[in-house]
């Protein structure tokens, strides 16, 4: 039984974040987010966002999307909201689910985590208790390992996190201090590094990050195949990453283990110096090399498997085949995945977030005034200004894109060669645009492409050779808000008289026209300012808008 804790007088709003890829394990965690919300003294969250983060076809490509995200009794009792994010990993997907949230905390939770009971009520008294330069409040991790046996390489490995600084698996972090550090670096594809990244940032940013009270959340190792241990070498690409990024203390700096890749560099020369004497003629070098080799990998299986099952358990065959044959080809992956990022790290690594290299634009009410349904060519206006604002851009450098529903295809109220024919005709008017995508779908054809999702903001950056989140969007919707944070673009709102008044009260950033989108922008531009300072007016808004 828990423990009953004093509730807040004014409990601290906040929004529960979880990215997903449609794994059962979700069903379980809504159904314990409602048990908590239920129990007495806990006021619950004010918003439940989940990411879909499953692949999504690539435009032209015919493969069947996804079906929406079912969460059942349990997410609709939450009134949660499912923000699709296209695949791009766990980094991406909290970006997407915060950025569309509202509340001063945001709670990242992992999908495959449980909270037991008391949970509310301590999340709530730790956030209600955190000091004004708190910017993160990490939660406690229980792995929960059996009781009749030692546990396998892949459960201690999720034990691990019951370690782990900063891991999001149930971490609470303040929005202005996301805001302040733009979130998390999208560079790291995978769950690996990018909670450590985050922590770093904020820290260096000036707020502090503890550790809850009581709060305790179970982990439960979930199911993987053989092959896993090997797959997460992967994340020795993000150690390359993050070292370009911090420095050569990053492990001191980022509370982290040592890590064993000068073993695995040894294991790997070993049996290069093995294969060369081998090529070369020199047994006696080939077996030198080979009695390394084979050393240095009994070893690592050694490690790997003595804290392990015993003999006479039933998990001690599969386990003993596991760590066999993925403790000979673990130094290969891990060496091969280390080099592989060091040469990309190499190429040099802005700070986080990077600069823009594109701007993407609505058509309809934003480069031009709206006509629905428009067909006709002679009926293209462009708004005030525009022409001057997309040479400007152009002429510093900025790849320029069109992102466009044109749902009265799909309707049957115009042909795609009229909208082909407009589209030809405000290029001729505003210029050329490097890429033009359109959405030709009618709503309910459950399409990849149609805004809010975000598709056609990932299938412009894919035909401009840039990462989406070196893209901003500009658009007079909610719709192209919503495509850009999906897509992990920035969004700017030019609000025209269609424009519903919670769609201005929910964008992250808002502008009078197409000229003052481009200066909000203007400190990640080519050219642009590069402090407040540069544009007094423009961080006078952004401070506005922030308080």
């Amino acid at each position: 039984m828990s423990t009953p804790v004093a509730r807040p007088a004014r409990p601290v709003a906040y929004a529960v974040v979880v990215p997903s890829i449609g794994r059962p394990s979700l069903d379980r965690l809504l159904e314990t987010l409602v048990a908590r919300r239920a129990e007495a003294g806990a006021a619950g969250p004010a918003e439940v966002v989940v990411a879909d983060d499953r692949r999504l076809p690539r435009a032209g490509a015919g493969d069947e999307v996804p079906a929406p995200l079912d969460l059942g009794a349990a997410g609709r009792a939450l009134g949660a909201r499912v923000v699709r994010t296209g695949g791009r990993g766990p980094a991406a997907a909290r970006n997407a689910g915060w950025r569309s949230t509202a509340a001063p905390w945001v709670v990242f939770l992992d999908d495959d985590v449980e909270l037991p009971a008391g949970w509310g009520e301590l999340l709530e008294r730790d956030l209600a208790t955190a000091a004004p330069r708190t910017g993160g409040v990490q939660g406690r991790l229980h792995v929960p390992l059996p009781a009749d046996r030692r546990p396998t390489d892949w459960e201690r490995g999720t034990a691990g996190l019951e370690r782990a600084a900063w891991a999001t698996a149930d971490m609470a972090y303040r929005r202005v201090a996301l805001e302040e550090v733009g979130g998390f670096d999208e560079r790291f594809p995978r769950a690996y590094r990018e909670d450590a990244d985050l922590a770093l940032r904020v820290r260096d940013a000036g707020w502090e990050l503890v550790r809850g009270g009581a709060r305790t959340t179970t982990h439960p190792v979930r199911p993987a195949d053989d092959a896993v241990s090997l797959r997460v070498q992967a994340g020795t690409r993000d150690d390359a990453t993050f070292r370009a990024l911090h420095g050569p203390r990053w492990r001191e700096r980022a509370e982290t283990g040592r890590g064993r890749l000068a073993w695995h560099v040894a294991t790997v020369a070993a049996a290069g110096v093995g294969v060369g004497g081998l090529l070369a003629r020199r047994p006696r070098v080939a077996a030198l090399g080979a009695l390394a080799w084979a050393g240095l990998t009994a070893q690592f299986l050694g490690r790997r498997l003595v804290p392990g099952p015993r003999p006479g358990d039933d998990a001690f065959g599969p386990e003993l085949r596991r760590m066999a044959w993925t403790s000979a080809a673990i130094p290969f992956a891990a060496v091969g995945h280390r080099v592989a990022g060091t040469l990309a790290a190499r190429r040099g690594l802005d700070p986080w977030p990077p600069p823009l290299a594109a701007v993407l634009l609505d058509r309809d009410g934003t480069l031009v005034h709206d006509v629905p349904y428009n067909g006709d060519p002679a009926a293209v206006r462009p708004v005030d200004g525009a022409r001057a604002v997309l040479d400007d851009l152009r002429a510093r450098g900025v790849r320029l894109g069109v992102v466009s529903n044109q749902s009265g295809v799909g309707r049957g109220l115009l042909t795609r060669a009229q909208v082909d024919a407009v589209n030809a005709r405000v290029e001729e008017l505003l210029g050329p645009f490097d890429t033009w995508q359109v959405c030709p779908h009618a709503p309910q054809d459950a399409c990849a492409c149609r805004k809010p999702g975000p598709g056609l903001v990932l299938a412009a950056a894919d035909a401009l050779g840039v990462e989406p989140w070196r893209c901003a969007v500009v658009g007079d919707i909610g719709a192209d808000v919503g495509a850009a944070l999906a897509a992990g673009a920035t969004p700017v709102l030019v609000p025209t008289p269609v424009t519903r008044p919670e769609e201005v009260a929910a964008a992250p950033r808002v502008a009078t026209d197409l000229a003052d989108a481009v200066r909000a922008l203007d400190d990640r531009l080519p050219g642009g300012a590069t402090d407040a300072d540069a544009d007094p007016e423009g961080a006078s808004r952004t401070e506005e808008r922030a308080a």
